[in-house]
């Protein structure tokens, strides 16, 4: 596909994410999944034309792991209050690392019995699916939440479980990946268990280093237009440098960079035009980055995944949802139980638990899935399954909650 072709198609989409966010506030309906049926259907017209919008599944997943995740990872954090984080960080930790665990193991159990085909679709397979499902991504209802008046600490916990434990779920899909592919070699769970704290921990040190780095340099330039393209600059300094460079994860350390910048530019400087000036930046790039990712998913849905694998999906939908439940109604209840830990009252479970959406990282690792492993196609379909399952059914599930008094600011 043309260069210009491309940035033709781009501005398409965008006008379209323009048209159509109107419509989903009108109407409640999650602009996310609005996005989704829109890519789709003009993706179908135009194939019945025979015309090739020039979208492959590959070309989708660079763009998601390169492009879009760390300006979605930086966003979020920079905005978090590192001070809430801090203060809430031990139960973030807990459902974004153990719990997530928890939930890949038992999401990849019942679809590996589900399914019940060990040549077709064996244990490394499940476990693959189980790691890329377990992300959460609340990107979806979050905007709406706050917009609803709905508890910062509320939205906190589900903001901070996802950023976290999109990382978890990247390194351990990235070692069951590579399991798959070398079958013949002995990998013990000490070993992988080892790579993970590396990958993870060392991702989240490189962070620290770049951040502080960045940090001195946003100290020497302080008009607010240098500290903005010192922000995106850091985003993907630290996400390519652990990533490409170190091999840790790119995902902590973004994350870490995030949130030492953000305690910064919001808490260090007094100058208020400076500091919404960088916020608006960053609302910008996610707006357009949210817009085009899931318009891009639409266009990337074929009606095949649903004629081919429609029961692996809903075993899949069906995974996914009893882990979520059994990790917040079983974690919670647990975490609470420490002295220095607020409690999740059970009202805060319940909508973490309908909160818990899959979106752009699940479907960049199942993209990222290599057509020689057998099952790809089944995996693929199962996470397309879910993220659209999470789309139109948990994100418009999750509005009528939201009007309860029980989830607002005390």
């Amino acid at each position: 596909m043309a260069i210009s072709t491309g940035l033709m198609l781009l501005a398409l989409m965008l006008l379209l994410a323009l048209l159509i966010k109107p419509i989903a506030e009108k109407y409640h309906i999650p602009f996310a999944g609005l996005l989704v049926i829109t890519g789709f259907v003009g993706s179908e017209i135009l194939v019945s034309f025979n015309i090739d919008t020039g979208v492959r599944y590959d070309s989708f997943h660079d763009l998601i792991l390169y492009v879009f995740l760390p300006i979605l990872i930086f966003e979020s954090a920079f905005k978090m209050d590192a001070e809430k984080l801090a203060k809430n960080l031990v139960v973030i930790l807990f459902f974004a690392i153990p719990i997530m665990l928890l939930s890949t193991f038992i999401a990849a159990a019942m679809i590996y019995y589900g399914i019940g085909h060990p040549e077709g679709f064996p244990w490394v397979a499940a476990l693959l699916t189980g790691a890329l499902l377990a992300a959460t991504d609340p990107v979806a209802i979050l905007e709406i939440m706050r917009k609803a008046g709905v508890s910062e600490r509320l939205c906190l916990l589900l903001d901070g479980e996802a950023l976290f434990n999109d990382a978890t779920a990247i390194v351990t899909f990235s070692i069951f990946l590579y399991i798959a592919q070398h079958p013949m070699e002995d990998i013990s769970i000490f070993d992988a268990s080892t790579r993970f704290l590396i990958i993870f921990f060392g991702g989240a040190i490189i962070g620290l280093f770049i951040g502080l780095g960045f940090l001195f340099l946003s100290r020497l330039l302080q008009d607010h237009i240098q500290q903005a393209i010192v922000t995106l600059i850091a985003a993907y300094v630290s996400y390519l440098v652990a990533e490409q460079v170190l091999h840790v994860s790119g995902v902590m350390s973004v994350l870490i960079t995030g949130i030492i910048l953000g305690r910064v530019i919001h808490h260090d400087f007094q100058d208020h035009k400076k500091q919404h000036f960088v916020d608006d930046f960053w609302s910008f790039n996610v707006y357009v980055v949210e817009a085009l990712m899931f318009l891009l998913m639409g266009v990337t849905v074929t009606v095949g995944m649903f004629t081919d694998n429609w029961l692996a999906m809903l075993i899949g939908i069906g995974a996914i949802v009893i882990a979520r439940a059994v990790g917040i109604f079983g974690g919670a209840p647990l975490i609470s139980l420490l002295p220095s830990v607020e409690k999740i009252p059970l009202k805060y479970q319940r909508l973490m638990f309908v909160g818990g959406l899959r979106g752009a990282v699940t479907l960049a690792l199942a993209l990222a899935l290599p057509i020689e492993l057998e099952y790809w196609w089944t995996v693929q379909s199962i996470a397309f399954g879910v993220v659209l399952f999470t789309l139109f059914v948990q994100a418009p599930a999750i509005i009528p909650m939201l009007k309860r008094k029980e989830f607002k600011d005390d």
